[in-house]
């Protein structure tokens, strides 16, 4: 009985009470532990000349597929030859499920596209693989995605006609999760073989399926089911040279309690799940988000709950935050006015905040070796520069903090925080106090 208690216990270990992080992979932009990445469509707002100020963003991208932009995202239909059900319009595309796709000739289309829109160059950036219709596990295909079961059984039945209904089902499960795990693998394989310096990963994965917020007593917690699962996927995260969890905010969850909970857990998934693989060092986590409300288009973040997503997700250890956006999200005049005074107002404002607060912290704590993570995942610190000893500014077509923090504040940051080093450098969580005012451009 002493094992699966043991397994349990390792499954739940929190990194508080880790006694040392393990390296992490430096950033891909030098001297900026946390970034935010603008990727939404904007085309409208530039045709009706109605200024977006970008200026709080490391990188400004767009969903849309362009050359060499340094995000890229990759849907379903613009990455090889992807089997999946449109259930809502009774289709089936390419066999329909994993077993039935041929993958020879998806891995071709794929480096087809792969060749138009990266270049063959060191440019460093991130590649995002967004496939949504099935999941690599059996029992997380619930929902509209069980119809995958229901061919995974036919398929079998075709295959072995006289096995009891058990001994069809656990084939079928058997052939989709190795199918799926060969479509998944070589796809990642050949985006990293063909651009080493693009990080590759695919979009919502880790998930830490942490609903169910409107329950009584709501800790935001993934399930003990869940990090099992996600154990199970060990060979995606071996695989993965970058992890891109999702953390987009319900309208339900908007200035709750509930909504920092519901981030924090997920963030933490993915450091907990960015270390299973025996790696000399972890690779990095960028949290996508939205600037509005899940599931809308009309209301956007409170400054609330950007605490409550960028905020966590910097505390946290994550590399950056991705803001993410629809073609529908900012398709009308009144949608691109409402975005343009969103940005200038409260979003850059706030951002620019958090990330000159974690470049001060690696700078202060961690030697700009490393980046500040909670030593506790589950307290309420944040890295934020305190409003009285810093100022926000705009100059030069880019945010700048101006100040020098207080030794209350280090203090804090001493209590509170430790380093995660950079992969090939030294570090240790020792304050070294600025005795001149601090200039961080954004």
């Amino acid at each position: 009985m002493a094992a699966p208690f043991f397994s349990l216990l390792c499954i739940t270990l929190s990194l508080s009470s880790i006694l040392a992080l393990p390296p992490t992979e430096p950033p891909l932009i030098t001297d900026k532990p946390f970034v935010t990445i603008w990727n939404s469509p904007t085309d409208l707002c530039s045709r009706l000349d109605i200024p977006l100020d970008t200026a709080a963003f490391q990188a400004v991208t767009t969903p849309t597929l362009k050359p060499n932009q340094f995000l890229s995202i990759f849907y379903e239909d613009n990455l090889g030859l992807y089997p999946k059900v449109d259930v809502a319009k009774h289709k089936i595309y390419r066999g329909g499920i994993p077993q039935q796709g041929n993958l020879t000739e998806h891995l071709a289309k794929s480096k087809t596209q792969i060749d138009r829109y990266l270049y063959h160059d060191s440019t460093p950036g991130l590649a995002v693989i967004d496939w949504e219709s099935w999941r690599p596990l059996w029992d997380q295909n619930w929902g509209s995605k069980r119809i995958y079961q229901k061919m995974s059984i036919t398929h079998a039945l075709q295959i072995a006609p006289f096995l009891s209904s058990s001994k069809i089902k656990s084939l079928a499960k058997s052939h989709f999760q190795h199918a799926s795990r060969r479509f998944m693998d070589t796809t990642l394989s050949l985006g990293i073989g063909e651009r080493p310096s693009r990080k590759w990963g695919f979009y919502l994965f880790p998930d830490c399926h942490n609903h169910g917020w409107d329950k009584v007593n709501y800790t935001g917690k993934c399930s003990l089911k869940t990090q099992r699962q996600n154990n199970q996927l060990k060979w995606l995260w071996e695989r993965s040279t970058a992890l891109f969890p999702s953390i987009y905010l319900h309208q339900s969850l908007r200035n709750t309690p509930q909504a920092k909970l519901y981030v924090r857990n997920h963030v933490q998934e993915a450091m907990r799940v960015a270390m299973l693989p025996k790696r000399p060092y972890t690779v990095p986590i960028y949290v996508y988000s939205r600037p509005l409300y899940r599931d809308q288009t009309l209301k956007f973040l409170s400054k609330a709950d950007l605490v409550s997503t960028v905020g966590e997700s910097a505390a946290l250890g994550a590399s950056g935050v991705v803001m993410w956006g629809g073609s529908r999200d900012y398709n009308s005049k009144g949608a691109c006015h409402s975005l343009s005074e969103y940005l200038r107002s409260t979003f850059n404002p706030y951002v620019a905040n958090v990330t000159a607060a974690a470049q001060l912290c690696s700078d202060v704590l961690c030697q700009g070796k490393g980046r500040c993570v909670r030593k506790n995942y589950d307290s309420t610190y944040y890295l934020h520069l305190n409003p009285r000893d810093f100022s926000i500014l705009r100059a030069k077509r880019r945010y700048v903090a101006v100040g020098r923090p207080s030794a209350v504040d280090l203090k804090a940051w001493t209590q509170h925080f430790t380093c995660q080093c950079y992969a090939g450098s030294t570090c240790s969580p020792k304050l070294l106090r600025p005795t001149k005012i601090k200039i961080i451009w954004v």
